[in-house]
This record gives C-alpha cells, sequence and structure tokens, in this order.
C-alpha cells in the first residue's frame, strides 16, 4: 500500500482542498481540525521536524467547512542541511487533492509600523540563502517559474479576511536565512537594502517547492521581535516561542474567516 492510500484508509477517501503549512504558536490549531491526526513518526519518509515548539503530525479533517490537510511542524534546513526536507509531506497533500497552500511562520520584522504581535502578508520573497530544495530534480520541471508565487488572488482573499476580523494586515517582502544562528545587524542592513522587510528561517523552499508541484501558494508571518539592531530586545528562540501566541491568535482568526469565505 502505498503512503496516500495508507493515509486514505485512515482519513477517508473525500480530497482535500487546502493544505496548510503551521508555524510556531499556531500548533494547537491542528487539534481543532474534525478529523484524523497521524503522527510524522508513522508516516514513511516524513522528517523528524524535530524542532521545539512545532507539533509534528499530519491532521486530514475538516475546519470551517473546508477539508483540509494540515502539517502540525516543519523540518526546517538548518536541522539536517537538507533544503527538500518538505517534499514528502509536499507531494502527500498534493496527491490527497490540495489545490492550494498555507504558509505561516514566525519572523524578525525590519519595519517600525510591523511590531512585534502583529502581522505581514508575504507578497514576495528574498532567497538570501542561496539554497534551492530542487537541486537535484532531474527533469526539466526544475525551472519552475517564480513570479507572483504568492498568489495575488489568495493574497487578496486574505487581506479581506483579515479586515473583516478589523486584524491589520500589511504585506512585504520575506528573506529567507539558513539559520540555526540569528542573523547579525549587518546582514539585516544589508536584506533592508535589498528590499526586504521581514526575515525568517523556513517558507521559502517550502513555497517553491509547492509552485513546483502546481500549489497555489500564499504565506503570512507572525512577528515575534525586531529584527538584529532594529531594537534592545534580547533574540532567542525562547523569545520567538514566548512571543509567537501573540500573533498567532490574530493569525487564527483570519485563516478561520479565510476558509469560512472559501467553504
Amino acid at each position: 500500500m502505498s503512503l496516500v492510500d495508507d493515509i486514505r484508509a485512515q482519513a477517508g477517501e473525500a480530497p482535500v482542498r487546502a493544505a496548510l503549512i503551521l508555524g510556531s504558536g499556531l500548533g494547537h490549531l491542528a487539534d481543532t481540525v474534525d478529523g484524523v491526526s497521524i503522527p510524522y513518526d508513522q508516516l514513511a519518509g516524513f522528517p523528524h521536524a524535530g524542532v521545539s515548539g512545532h507539533a509534528p503530525k499530519l491532521v486530514i479533517g475538516d475546519l470551517e467547512g473546508v477539508h483540509v490537510a494540515v502539517l502540525g511542524g516543519r523540518a526546517h534546513y538548518y536541522e539536517a542541511g537538507n533544503p527538500n526536507a518538505m517534499r514528502l509531506p509536499l507531494e502527500t497533500v498534493a496527491a490527497l487533492g490540495a489545490e492550494q497552500l498555507i504558509l505561516t511562520n514566525a519572523a524578525g520584522s525590519f519595519r517600525s509600523e510591523t511590531p512585534p504581535g502583529d502581522l505581514m502578508l508575504i507578497e514576495d520573497h528574498l532567497n538570501y540563502s542561496g539554497l534551492n530544495p530542487l537541486i537535484g530534480e532531474a527533469t526539466d520541471r526544475r525551472f519552475v517559474n517564480m513570479t507572483d508565487a504568492y498568489d495575488p488572488a489568495i493574497r487578496t482573499k486574505l487581506t479581506k479576511a483579515a479586515n473583516s476580523e478589523g486584524i491589520d494586515l500589511l504585506s512585504g517582502v520575506y528573506a529567507w536565512y539558513s539559520g540555526p544562528s540569528f542573523e547579525t545587524p549587518a546582514e539585516i542592513r544589508a536584506l533592508k537594502i535589498l528590499g526586504a522587510d521581514a526575515v525568517g528561517m523556513s517558507t521559502v523552499p517550502e513555497v517553491i517547492l509547492g509552485r513546483f508541484l502546481g500549489l497555489r501558494c500564499a504565506a503570512i508571518s507572525t512577528i515575534t521581535n525586531m529584527a538584529a539592531g532594529m531594537s534592545d530586545e534580547a533574540i532567542s528562540h525562547e523569545h520567538t516561542k514566548a512571543m509567537a501566541p501573540l500573533g498567532a491568535a490574530k493569525l487564527e482568526r483570519v485563516l478561520r474567516r479565510y476558509l469560512k469565505d472559501l467553504a
């Protein structure tokens, strides 16, 4: 039995409409899905996803009237040096029928108007790391067109959902930095010159893979800190985990309203 067949045997044959990847502070949303939860370690080939603050499980079921596949944790490049770590999970949700992929993450802001606790809708990205999950792909499919990688129509609907909830949702450019060390103030200054508005250690390889697989993608960052050199706060993973729930509560409302509208 294939992996997809095994999942369908547990979760049913109904096709998934949307897939979500949950970042720091949003893991509890997976527990509100009316469906089946399968830990990653029971899915052959799925990543370990061993970062504290994530809940590594695949949940398939209904959320706000939409049949979804929720990836409760992600594997980051910095865990094992593999930018391709999320390929199998994304291939799996695509095979289950997902047409769109909504990603969330925690990020550091460069802008005073987007402070910790706020959200940023990603309009484009800078692959500052230079790494790519499609290196080694043997077919010409590897030459993925990344124009409008963050689907304009989905972004418009997410903005509408935020407005309906009375939540500010500014747009900006997200820079992917490999981690696990945080960026230096000099690196942040360079990224600002290049046009970035926030920085984080995920999402970009997943969007590249999503576009490779034909998924329409969108992403929202929860701002957990000001980037290095932008304030006097001490940046740490513990700080990220502590601050993530502040924006995550807003982000959950946006995602739920978006799904209600989608339904």
